[in-house]
């Protein structure tokens, strides 16, 4: 008698940013099974208003079995401790919880950047992510395994300011492409130096604006990678 082909789990991933909200779902290598579908990012980006979008995506993307959410900010067991570029009502909210509640799906949520981190790492020594979007993003990685914690982003790096005021949204409006660019290319050798990373992943929206050539070790990947390692986070 003939084995019935077992069913493997969609998922449902989702990355959340200050800008755009996208959505697709993916088989469990992390192919996706539909198209991408981005909406704008509400203002003011509350809890409220931000869950009512990612209702509308998930509609639109039904038969789902399990969800994987990238959030622009510090995660830990679920919860989102920070979130400088969407609004202060995030603090301390049980996004994980409130998901997998509301659609009544497994679900679990990390850091946009850890999520991208998985979409695009080899998962050999030490890699270093890092996003260029709305803010500055970063994630870093010990043979696949991803080190918690980490926040880059307004670490204090040049006259008083962080990595993520002079190399998110605002820097690159502030210094224009040119002057945004020549910050990048001071900034890659100073973390490799910090970090001694045997590899740097680049990505975000604002990856695609790099004109200098990158160093041997860095990479610039696909900002999709951002919903690709949505599957990565039910490895472990």
């Amino acid at each position: 008698m003939a084995k019935t082909a077992e069913k493997t789990p969609v998922t449902f991933a989702i990355d959340v940013g200050g800008t755009g909200i996208k959505g697709i779902l993916l088989d469990d290598r992390g192919k996706p099974m539909s198209d991408r579908i981005r909406l704008e990012t509400p203002q003011p980006a509350t809890p409220e208003k931000v869950l009512a979008v990612l209702d509308t995506i998930a509609e639109k993307l039904n038969g789902f079995d399990r969800v994987s959410v990238g959030f622009p900010g510090v995660v830990k067991h679920g919860a989102t401790l920070t979130a400088h570029n969407l609004n202060p009502q995030w603090v301390g909210f049980e996004l994980e919880k409130v998901i997998a509640r509301r659609w009544r799906k497994p679900t679990r949520v990390c850091n946009d950047a850890a999520v991208q981190g998985y979409g695009a790492i080899r998962g050999k020594g030490l890699e270093l992510v890092i996003t260029l979007g709305t803010g500055f993003g970063s994630s870093l990685f010990i043979n696949g395994t991803l080190v918690p914690g980490l926040e880059l982003a307004h670490h204090p790096w040049r006259k008083g300011k962080t990595y993520e005021e002079f190399l998110g949204k605002d820097g690159l409006a502030k210094h224009g492409k040119k002057g945004w660019n020549k910050l990048l290319a001071k900034a890659i050798p100073q973390l490799e130096s910090l970090f001694n990373y045997d590899h740097l992943y680049i990505g975000g929206g604002n990856a695609e604006k790099i004109n200098f050539s990158l160093p041997a070790r860095a990479t610039r990947v696909p900002n999709e990678d951002g919903l690709l390692g949505g599957v990565a986070l039910w490895k472990y």
